[in-house]
């Protein structure tokens, strides 16, 4: 394995790049311990009524914009959380994927892809919620799905 540092002034964070021939076991491994590193968040709180949650992002299906709120879809349940999705996307682990301007979505709990006249519905696991993927970000759902195998 080699390993290799570049200094590029114009980014604002830290970035690291795997490349690898295949995404095999060690590459999955090395992920999963960068992952384990620095892909920590801090917790988010979900807001349901006047009560406050403390919820394993994990268990989190979608979230997606309502307005000018984003909800965060559990199987159950339905919560607001107080960040918009562009702070999600920089908050969130390499589990969640943009998919329109409107949802972002946990890519371990996809179940199917269901194609329609006109557009790409995702279901869930053991769930009847769904969400609509747009055109322009079905390549990289796609992506990540064919990885996660």
């Amino acid at each position: 394995m080699k390993v290799r540092v570049e200094i590029d002034g114009d980014l604002k964070n830290k970035e690291i790049v795997i490349k690898a021939p295949r995404y095999d076991a060690e590459t999955e491994s090395l992920y999963q311990s960068i992952q384990n590193l620095y892909g920590q968040i801090k917790p988010l709180v979900f807001l349901k009524g006047t009560s406050e949650y403390y919820l394993d992002v994990n268990d989190i299906l979608f979230f997606e914009t309502d307005g000018r709120q984003v909800h965060a879809h559990t199987r159950d349940d339905e919560y607001v959380i107080r960040y918009r999705l562009y702070e999600l996307e920089d908050l969130l682990t390499g589990q969640f994927v943009r998919i329109s301007k409107s949802a972002i979505i946990n890519s371990n709990q996809v179940y199917a892809l269901t194609r329609l006249v006109s557009s790409i519905v995702v279901r869930f696991q053991n769930s009847s919620k769904q969400v609509y993927v747009s055109r322009r970000y079905y390549k990289v759902l796609k992506d990540k799905l064919e990885r996660r195998r």
